[in-house]
C-alpha cells in the first residue's frame, strides 16, 4: 500500500511586506517579497495556490515559479536573486 502524505502547505498571511508559509503542523516560514520578488506582483489566489510534491521543493503552478524549501530557510545561502518580470 502505497504511503499517503498527511502534510500540507499553506499560505496563513500575505500583508504588504511578503507572506507566511506553514509547511506541516510546525513549521512557519516567512517570504518577504524584498528576497522573493516573483511574489509581488501576484494575486491572493496566484500565491495561495501550491504543490509541495518532495521535502525541499515548493512549487507555484498559477506563477510558474520553483522554490527550495531551503533557500527559504536559509536565503543568505543562496544570495543569487532573478529579477522579477514586470
Amino acid at each position: 500500500m502505497p504511503k499517503i502524505s498527511t502534510s500540507a502547505v499553506e499560505v496563513t498571511h500575505i500583508f504588504p511586506h511578503g507572506f507566511w508559509l506553514l509547511l506541516g503542523e510546525e513549521e512557519e516560514l516567512l517570504l518577504p517579497f524584498a528576497q522573493f520578488p516573483w511574489f509581488r506582483q501576484a494575486t491572493i489566489e496566484q500565491i495561495s495556490t501550491i504543490e509541495w510534491p518532495t521535502p525541499d521543493h515548493l512549487y507555484w503552478p498559477d506563477l510558474d515559479i520553483d522554490l527550495s524549501v531551503q533557500s527559504i530557510r536559509q536565503p543568505e545561502k543562496f544570495p543569487l536573486l532573478a529579477k522579477a518580470t514586470i
